[in-house]
């Protein structure tokens, strides 16, 4: 009678260490995760852009390469994306650099006796106010000025030193995400091999099809915005020169940058419209200005929904609810998170209703 007590709570006994082992599994990823939750951003975005060159490093490797070769592929995928990201800025800052001297001379120029009017400004809505507020704040030596007195220095210093702050943490940031798709891309595709066995031992064949899925729509969003961001920069590139802008190619590729964020690019051609428009030059502002919005309009109404709904057979609403949205909830990274999602939600429609 005592054996069969034990043996019936023997399977009681199985089941509490399981969720006791369940439990205590659950409590140290959830603590290693909010010990390491400063780095969680640069870890995210190293998976982004690890997904996005996976199937270039697919190529580059071989079945049986040697362990220098891993090494090598890594460090020049590695490279290459930190030479992506540092060359736009670096490119920015030098021309800053260049033409500091001009912008302080015409700053002591400015201070010394105040800033023309531009004939711009009576033509805008309200001009006369903009022209009254003008001419009481900024016609005259800026030292002077009630506006400049206005301006507090404390806020300013405090402003600086916050955004010095944020550069430091994000250039360290970028340092930790760089260190970590190195580590991806030198594991390779002994990484991907573990992964794929994983989501299919925990979550089944299905749940490893939807990894996939969700994998595609992150590949494809990646090439969706950057590569469309560039032709849009390329593209206006060629028009500022044409028109006349100056520094046509930096300012192309502010646009290409801007253009990578749905929408943003108008705020580039725009401006550089507006400055031929001040110059006098109405035809080229009229022609930048249209070209431009040609541009965004096929490529984010056409181009850019075709490369990211392809991939996961993603509507065009659901491509842009899930970039916009994915951005304001979770950032930049949201650009990219937010199509996965969006295909988690599709598919699971799909599989309710029955269609293939």
């Amino acid at each position: 009678m005592t054996q069969r007590k034990q043996v019936d709570a023997e399977p009681g006994n199985k089941k509490i260490q399981n969720a006791a082992s369940a439990g205590l599994y659950a409590l140290l990823v959830l603590l290693a995760l909010w010990v390491m939750r400063d780095f969680i951003p640069a870890v995210a975005w190293a998976g982004v852009i690890a997904i996005a060159l996976w199937p270039l490093l697919q190529r580059l490797e071989t079945p049986h390469g040697s362990r220098a070769r891993r090494v090598g592929v890594a460090l020049l995928l590695t490279a290459a994306v930190a030479l992506f990201v540092v060359l736009p800025f670096a490119l920015v800052i030098t021309q800053a650099a260049r033409e500091s001297h001009d912008f302080i001379e015409w700053f002591k120029q400015a201070e010394a006796s105040g800033i023309p009017l531009p004939g711009l400004a009576e033509h805008l809505p309200f001009g006369a106010q903009v022209v009254s507020w003008w001419q009481e704040n900024l016609a005259g030596p800026l030292h002077d000025s009630p506006f400049i007195k206005g301006l507090h220095v404390e806020a300013a210093v405090t402003a600086g030193r916050h955004f010095g702050a944020v550069a430091a943490h994000g250039l360290i940031l970028f340092g930790f995400m760089l260190l970590t798709l190195f580590v991806i891309f030198q594991a390779g595709s002994r990484m991907s091999g573990n992964l794929v066995k994983a989501t299919h031992r925990g979550f089944g064949a299905g749940g490893a099809l939807l990894a996939s899925q969700m994998t595609a729509a992150v590949r494809g969003t990646v090439a969706g915005l950057v590569v469309v961001g560039i032709g849009e920069g390329a593209l206006l590139g060629i028009a500022y020169a044409i028109t006349g802008v100056p520094h046509a190619t930096l300012l192309g590729l502010l646009t290409a940058i801007a253009a990578m964020l749905p929408f943003c690019a108008p705020v580039i051609f725009c401006g550089a419209a507006l400055w031929l428009f001040a110059q006098g030059a109405t035809a080229g502002a009229i022609g930048v200005v249209v070209f431009g919005f040609i541009v965004v309009l096929i490529a984010e109404h056409f181009v850019r929904p075709l490369l990211i709904g392809s991939s996961t057979r993603l509507p065009f609403l659901l491509v842009l609810f899930g970039i916009l949205g994915g951005a304001q909830t979770f950032g930049l990274l949201g650009l990219f998170i937010g199509p996965a999602l969006m295909t988690v939600l599709t598919v699971l429609w799909r599989d309710w209703v029955g269609q293939d």
